[in-house]
């Protein structure tokens, strides 16, 4: 039977201060007991005052046996095999950063899985030769796995890796020679499960956060006109929307599948914006440079939307009951 157990990242360990996925295991008197799923479930451990920054009335309310959630690493220890971790110190950011990566990480596992168990290969020399090379030279093997699932001659990509092989000569000398990473068999079979098992790619949200004013007589007409501005700078790949949230603060957001792409045209929406409102001696202000977001940014930004349209519903509410009054006292 092949090996089928081999961590997802080539380092054998997290590094300190990185965010991982983890699984609890077990609740003791001081300490839970987690797995890091990301590296073959290597032992970690969390201390409860690590749990929270806020006074912890009951353990069970942070963290119950066999949930999975985002820890950061504080300690590695190498020769005893474990980590010291923290829940408290991990932002709403990294617990997303790391929740993507996960998702990530583990499709690509499950492909290379499967094609280990299929072909009857060691599941660690296929990372060795094929994932964790495709790791270093696109960022993350997931990146590699999309291009080849797209591309119509996938071997552009595979046939890069290569594997060095001792042989013995005809003159009883070894020597060492460079081949491909993957013969033709497991090559096929890799591409097959690519092209099967990878799902859609969806498009990624970038959003920028500005602050603009003008004070001129017909300011909000010359904010109108940048805003236009800005949504021109779009195009049909990228996309550009602007939205009020609350006088003076806008968004600027794109749907693209190029990251890098759509940080550029929200920079030249903004570049266009911020033009036409300097020229009317207005003013603009970059509050949030263009980043990629995700659900839960989007939920907190809606939360903010509808706080403000509540509040400004209710000084309507305030200024209809005071005209009222002075209707009254006029009577």
């Amino acid at each position: 039977m092949a090996n089928l157990e081999c961590r997802m990242y080539e380092a054998k360990f997290p590094d300190v201060d990185m965010v991982v996925m983890v699984q609890v295991k077990s609740i003791g008197e001081m300490y839970a007991y987690v797995a890091l799923l990301e590296y073959n479930d290597i032992e970690g451990m969390i201390q409860f005052s690590e749990l929270s920054r806020l006074h912890i009335r009951s353990i069970n309310s942070l963290i119950k046996v066999g949930r999975m959630e985002p820890m950061m690493v504080l300690q590695v220890d190498k020769q005893k095999g474990y980590v010291n971790l923290s829940k408290r110190r991990v932002s709403e950011e990294d617990i997303q950063i790391c929740k993507d990566r996960y998702n990530n990480s583990k499709h690509v596992h499950s492909i290379m899985r499967n094609v280990a168990k299929t072909m009857e290969l060691d599941l660690e020399d296929l990372y060795i030769h094929v994932g964790w090379p495709l790791y270093r030279k696109y960022g993350h093997a997931y990146e590699a796995f999309e291009l080849i699932k797209d591309d119509p001659d996938p071997d552009s990509i595979l046939n890069t890796l290569t594997r060095e092989v001792k042989e013995t000569g005809p003159d009883g000398v070894e020597v060492t020679k460079v081949v491909p990473a993957l013969t033709e068999e497991p090559k096929d079979a890799l591409v097959k499960n690519i092209k099967g098992m990878m799902m859609p790619r969806q498009p990624l949200k970038i959003r920028a956060r500005i602050e603009m004013e003008c004070i001129q007589f017909d300011g909000v007409l010359h904010i109108k006109d940048a805003m236009r501005k800005a949504e021109a700078a779009g195009n049909e790949v990228c996309p550009v929307k602007m939205k009020l949230i609350a006088a003076p603060s806008y968004v600027l957001t794109t749907l693209t599948f190029d990251k890098e792409q759509g940080i550029s045209v929200l920079n030249k929406a903004i570049t266009a914006c911020t033009e036409e409102i300097e020229h009317h001696k207005g003013k603009l202000t970059v509050k949030e440079e263009p980043r990629v977001v995700s659900e839960p940014d989007d939920i907190l930004l809606a939360k903010r939307m509808a706080k403000v349209n509540q509040a400004n519903e209710e000084i309507e509410v305030d200024d209809d009951s005071e005209e009222e009054e002075e209707d009254r006292e006029l009577i």
